[in-house]
């Protein structure tokens, strides 16, 4: 395998990675932006004051050396044997020790710091007459030379100085630096959380909007229009909108219209159809099979044309004088066993005798339609379960048949939708016309697998109103 066909081979296993949301996105730019600028500047500012007092320090010292290298030549100059007592009358000041290289000696105030301490290249500048400092490790600990030539050519001073003080307090700075840093990262996440939710309002809008019109409320309109950013954008989501409503109402209408118009005839053919059947006893053998034909797909467009009203009506919310108190547990198993001709409800105790906000006519159509479906699509019907949740009524419809592929469920409750290859002569409105009934109580269906193979449909209708006069 190429590394190119591995590569390619890995990136569907990315993409199925944990994705970060727009907002999520936002936040942790804020939070890294802070972050950098945050490390940016405590670094800057660690150097500067790092340096800066390190410089203050070698200043500090390479004069405090000079006012000694001054002591130490007047005491020499009148005291010349003792030198160890010159050395000690130097001026007190904050060195560790101090080092006099005279006449071709070495003398120490120190057990520990001798002549071995000092740097090479650092006494050689200063034994051709320079004065000259350096940072170096004795013990582990950091110290500072600074090393000064005296009047008499080739002799020299040296005084060393602990950066131990110093070395704590760079390490204290640099501690209180990563920490305002993390605040101040912190304060990015929490700025970038509150910016993203203000920013991003007129999105989550949109998406609200846009989740209303899917749920088949197209009356829902933005109100961001005189946005200058956003406003283009809530403009054609309305005029979207605006045309889809009026393109759906239309439909209606004229699914209504023609529902109307063949009502007429229908009900002249239906009664035709009866006198014959009536009659059929009188009618010649040759003609019996045609008439039953005929008679049966009468009823099929006469089921078609009831489904058109049904499908047609007007899909308002629902009003509070529309909805009785119904007991729901009576009515899916009256509806349920009389559609099957059996007894497939199961009703759970809680709901015995419960009474939900509803409409009793389209609580019955939505339970018809469910069990006929399941009885003519779905290898017949299993069972019908009726239980109570925290806030809903749940009602399960199962089949025996052999389920519908998860590709296909999302279209299911479209309008005339019907499975690939099915051999049904159902209208396919049942379904829709069960979704825009359950939308009506305010509830929601949804379709999925019932253990043990088959397809399961589950209505959820409020226990509550949830909607007002």
């Amino acid at each position: 395998m190429t590394a190119t066909a591995a590569v390619d081979q890995a990136r569907p296993g990315l993409a199925r990675g944990v994705r970060l949301g727009l907002r999520a996105r936002v936040t942790v730019g804020f939070g890294l932006l802070a972050l950098a600028l945050s490390a940016g500047l405590a670094g800057a500012s660690w150097f500067l004051v790092s340096g800066y007092l390190l410089e203050q320090k070698e200043a500090v010292s390479v004069v405090q050396t000079s006012l000694s290298v001054e002591a130490l030549e007047l005491a020499l100059s009148s005291d010349p044997g003792d030198i160890p007592a010159s050395i000690d009358a130097t001026p007190v000041n904050d060195r560790t020790s101090a080092l006099l290289d005279y006449q071709g000696s070495w003398y120490t105030s120190s057990l520990t710091a001798g002549p071995h301490v000092l740097p090479t290249e650092l006494v050689a500048m200063v034994g051709h007459g320079s004065a000259a400092t350096q940072r170096i490790l004795m013990g582990g600990q950091p110290y500072l030379v600074v090393g000064t030539p005296m009047a008499t050519r080739g002799d020299s001073y040296y005084e060393l100085f602990s950066l131990a003080e110093l070395d704590r307090t760079d390490r204290t700075l640099s501690v209180v630096l990563v920490l305002a840093a993390c605040v101040a990262a912190g304060l990015g996440l929490l700025l970038g959380r509150l910016a993203s939710g203000r920013v991003l309002r007129p999105l989550a809008e949109l998406n609200s909007a846009a989740a209303g019109v899917a749920r088949g409320d197209l009356s829902i309109r933005l109100a961001a229009e005189q946005d200058p950013d956003v406003g283009e954008l809530a403009a054609s989501f309305n005029r979207t909108t605006a045309a889809l409503e009026r393109r759906v109402a239309a439909d209606a209408r004229f699914a209504a219209d023609v529902s109307h118009e063949l009502r007429t005839p229908l009900t002249t053919m239906l009664n035709s159809m009866a006198v014959l059947e009536n009659r059929e006893a009188e009618l010649p053998e040759s003609v019996l099979g045609p008439l039953h034909t005929l008679s049966d797909e009468l009823q099929r467009f006469r089921r078609l044309v009831v489904d058109l009203l049904e499908i047609s009506r007007d899909d308002v919310p629902a009003r509070a004088e529309d909805m009785d108190e119904v007991a729901i547990g009576d009515v899916v198993r009256a509806a349920a066993d009389g559609a099957t001709g059996r007894n497939v409800t199961r009703v759970a105790g809680d709901v015995d005798g419960l009474r939900v906000p509803g409409d009793k006519r389209r609580l019955e159509r939505i339970i018809v339609d469910l069990v006929e479906n399941a009885e003519l699509h779905g290898g017949g019907c299993e069972r019908v379960d009726v239980r109570r949740g925290a806030s809903h009524v749940l009602v399960t419809v199962d089949d025996a048949g052999p389920g519908i592929p998860a590709g296909n469920r999302d279209r299911v409750f479209e309008r005339f939708a019907r499975e690939p290859g099915s051999a049904s002569d159902g209208s396919g409105l049942g379904l829709a016309i069960v979704s825009r009934h359950v939308r009506w109580h305010g509830g929601d269906v949804s379709l999925g697998e019932r253990p043990g193979g088959g397809t399961r449909i589950v209505v959820r209708l409020p226990l509550r109103r949830q909607v007002t006069a």
